[in-house]
């Protein structure tokens, strides 16, 4: 029996996915504006979803539909343990908190892991394939917008044991579109999957308002130096006719 969940999970999906795509914070990711600050938090809540996630899959290694789909290759954890280490410094542990909708987010991954397991599966798909697919990119726009080097807080983005990500993810998709599972719980994956996506979303919705700030505080900047420059021109212009 074969349940053609992936297939399943991204047209069941694409309305969940564009909204998620036209949230202010990513709209300005995807347009390179990432303000630093914003950014760790953003890591930091991923850190605790990630370690959940990745924990509750360990625990459900042995299960008869998630040993199918268990690739230990994908965990996050450490990479984003470099993360912050770059963007909090060495006692990072001591600094970090997961944001109230980070704590939901986590609360859920548990809450699924031990009532229904199977919901894990669409977790993985919501956000590991999201960060194969598109990872590169944001990899790209986040060291340009921050002006990081190679390697600098984007640890996250770099799936060390996955040389071939195309290959991986046609693997992957075809591993969960031949788990042998039934209609009615692929439509509850897919139903899990778009609440995930509305957890990805009040994530990025929380950071809306640090980024306003921060873009705020840039033109205020920007134009202050404007006027600045002005009033030096002038009065150079001033003292020139004097």
């Amino acid at each position: 029996m074969s349940s053609n969940l992936a297939t399943k999970l991204r047209e069941g999906t694409k309305k969940s996915h564009t909204m998620a795509e036209n949230v202010g914070f990513i709209k300005c990711f995807l347009k390179g504006t990432v303000e630093k600050n914003s950014y760790r938090k953003l890591a930091a809540n991923f850190y605790f979803v990630y370690s959940a996630m990745e924990e509750e899959m360990e625990r459900h290694r042995n299960h008869p539909i998630l040993s199918n789909v268990y690739y230990p290759q994908l965990n996050r954890k450490s990479s984003l343990e470099q993360d912050l280490s770059f963007y909090f410094g060495s006692d990072w542990r001591e600094t970090v908190a997961p944001s109230e909708a980070g704590k939901a987010y986590v609360a859920r991954i548990r809450q699924v892991s031990n009532e229904e397991p199977e919901l894990l599966l669409a977790h993985c798909y919501t956000r590991y394939l999201g960060d194969l697919s598109g990872g590169q990119v944001l990899k790209k726009i986040a060291q340009q917008a921050m002006g990081l080097q190679d390697g600098q807080g984007t640890a996250f983005y770099d799936f060390q044991e996955i040389p071939d990500e195309k290959a991986f993810k046609n693997e992957y998709r075809q591993a969960m579109n031949d788990l042998p599972i039934d209609e009615a719980t692929a439509d509850r994956i897919v139903d899990e999957a778009n609440d995930a996506f509305k957890l990805n979303m009040a994530m990025f919705e929380e950071l809306e308002g640090s980024l306003i700030k921060a873009i705020g505080q840039m033109l205020f900047n920007a134009l202050t130096r404007r006027r600045t420059r002005g009033s030096t021109e002038a009065e150079e212009q001033a003292a020139a006719a004097g």
